[in-house]
């Protein structure tokens, strides 16, 4: 949000990148989607559309490293669809539906150029926290970037809401939780993740600042081991080129910390 000591910025700044409604960026070389004229949601590369060009979609994708063959996903939050197009792109067979309550950002989808609707992806114009709710069919991961103007919509960070996304998960799925670091409310909310998924939860840090991502997982076999980490990030890296060892990486730094940190409750 602006400040007072932006005033003169705010006069030169069109009315509509004040608004909270989305508009685009266009560059020479890169599209991007606004809503506001300080924060990016998403960004395309004219040359590459289905690459992952913003850090924190690179470590969302970590979940490849929690489970590796998800056969459906769901997304909230669509954005500029970047998530989407890659998944579809790198995931062969794989059934995806992306969840926006917006209808002026699905309206963008073409300039994104995201496919159209068919039998294995989807855009569906709702607010994510109903939709989940009323989910009949359960996922292999959930993707949860659901951002407005001003940060995190709290409905998608109650306690219901995250034991919703949990019961929505097949055995052994994984959600994913963009998260804004800035937020005064944030160890409110990974609270409630940890208690709605008895504790798995990895929190790691985005390549861009300002952006922690939360792996939450429905796995009994939670956590894994930092070698299988390091295994999968191998095996997987040739067909991915998102730095999923960097990722691995990170949690592997979470892992470490998660078990010292019980180590010295138990000592206490």
């Amino acid at each position: 949000m602006a400040r007072d000591d932006d005033y003169e910025l705010r006069q030169s700044v069109p009315p509509e990148r004040l608004s909270g409604r989305p508009y685009l960026k266009d560059e020479a070389d890169e599209l991007a989607l606004h809503f506001d004229f300080r924060t990016v949601q998403s960004t395309m590369s004219k040359a590459d559309p289905t690459a992952l060009t913003l850090g924190y979609t690179r470590s969302m994708m970590g979940f490849l490293l929690l489970h590796p063959e998800p056969a459906r996903i769901a997304m909230i939050g669509l954005g500029g669809g970047s998530l989407a197009k890659y998944c579809l792109q790198r995931l062969p067979g794989v059934d995806f539906t992306a969840v926006e309550i917006d209808p002026a950002v699905i309206a963008l989808r073409d300039e994104f150029r995201l496919p159209p609707d068919g039998d294995n992806f989807r855009v569906v114009c709702a607010d994510g926290a109903d939709y989940i709710r009323a989910m009949e069919d359960s996922v292999d991961v959930l993707l949860i970037d659901g951002f407005c103007l001003d940060g995190l919509p709290r409905q998608l960070c109650t306690t219901a809401f995250y034991d919703y996304c949990y019961a929505r998960l097949k055995p052994g799925g994984v959600m994913v939780v963009n998260l804004w670091a800035g937020d005064d409310l944030l160890q409110l909310y990974l609270g409630r993740l940890r208690q709605c998924f008895d504790g798995r939860v990895l929190l790691i840090d985005a390549q861009e600042e300002g952006n922690q991502i939360a792996f939450a997982c429905k796995q009994e076999d939670f956590p894994p081991s930092l070698e299988q980490l390091r295994s999968r990030s191998n095996d997987l890296a040739p067909a991915h080129p998102i730095d999923l060892p960097d990722t691995a990486a990170r949690l592997r730094r979470a892992l470490e910390g998660r078990r010292k940190q019980r180590g010295r409750g138990r000592s206490a």
